[in-house]
């Protein structure tokens, strides 16, 4: 054989082994030998809390599903931006994963600049599940409605303080939007953390709270607190006789909590289908069901489509808010 003829015999060989090589990297095959190693599901807050038993809940039913070791990455800090922007600039295979929260579309406004974009960068997979937000008093409180709160609040403009967490949290951000909601001149008064608030009430250095159920569930529960209300559009499975803000007067006041999982925005959309077929079978489980009612949270999934709509309501829901109560942006 010439030269010309090897070279030619050779290039003829070369083409499919190229074309071969090239498509074990081509997004068909990476969603076919989806998923090649363990997954990562990075926490933006720290262990123990519910947003970190959730993401434990349904990662140990993924494990199976997926045939690869799920494992939980907790990054707490400031509005979740450095867990976004870990996830965000990862390879989009669909093995890191996101745990976005309120967090996710509060940071959108309340920062004055993040190293991502939350709706661009990320492509959502389904949302888990929700869990309630309630107006809470001390139990020895005088306030044993929310309608008695509200009229109180109304005859004495200026006069009441109503707890939360820090100051930007989904907590005070709900307070604000109580407050707004309502049309009544309250001061927020923020704390650094669940059992501050608590003992705020019991010390009647406020005269309510707007916090999430599941944490302070123990102390409803062992007669310390009193649920006037729950923010949410049904009453809570786990407080069935407190009725809702809309129950009690004030229907245009709804607010709840959320968990979804999302991967950054070029993962090939086999593999979040792959994802999102295996998460809402996760979701589906009776024990990851009954483990999630037992955090107080709803389990519900959602199409990549309506969870990224839910996102992007949730930022301009929140943002309005960050605005409409002057929170200075950080």
């Amino acid at each position: 054989m010439n030269r010309l003829n090897r070279r030619s015999a050779l290039a003829l060989l070369g083409t499919p082994l190229v074309g071969g090589l090239a498509s074990l990297s081509s997004p068909l095959a990476l969603a076919q030998n989806f998923p090649s190693k363990a997954l990562r599901i990075v926490v933006p807050f720290g262990a123990g809390g519910v947003a970190d038993l959730t993401a434990r809940i349904v990662a140990q039913k993924l494990n199976e599903l997926l045939g690869q070791p799920v494992v939980i990455e907790n990054k707490p800090g400031a509005g979740g931006v450095g867990a976004s922007d870990q996830v965000a600039k990862s390879a989009p295979d669909g093995h890191t994963l996101l745990l976005m929260s309120n967090a996710t579309a509060v940071s959108a406004t309340l920062f004055k600049s993040l190293p991502y974009d939350s709706v661009k960068d990320f492509t959502p997979i389904s949302t888990l599940g929700l869990f309630d937000i309630g107006v809470v008093v001390a139990s020895d409180s005088k306030y044993k409605s929310l309608g008695e709160l509200l009229a109180d609040a109304k005859a004495n403009p200026g006069k009441l303080n109503i707890g939360s967490i820090n100051i930007g949290s989904t907590q005070n951000l709900s307070a604000e939007l109580f407050k707004s909601v309502a049309g009544i001149d309250v001061q927020i008064v923020p704390f650094n953390g669940t059992p501050a608030v608590v003992n705020a009430l019991r010390g009647k250095q406020v005269d309510a709270a707007v916090e999430i159920l599941a944490p302070v569930m123990g102390q409803i529960k062992g007669g310390a607190l009193r649920a006037l209300a729950v923010t949410s559009e049904k009453r809570s499975a786990a407080l069935p006789d407190v009725q809702t803000t809309k129950e009690a007067g004030l229907p245009a006041y709804l607010s709840s909590s959320w968990n979804a999982l999302a991967v950054p925005s070029a993962t090939p959309k086999a593999v979040v289908t792959r994802l999102h077929k295996e998460i809402q079978t996760a979701l589906a489980d009776p024990e990851v069901s009954k483990k999630l009612r037992e955090l107080n949270i709803e389990p519900r999934g959602q199409t990549p489509e309506q969870t990224a709509a839910f996102l992007q309501a949730e930022i301009k829901r929140w943002g309005d808010v960050i605005v409409k109560a002057k929170i200075p942006q950080q």
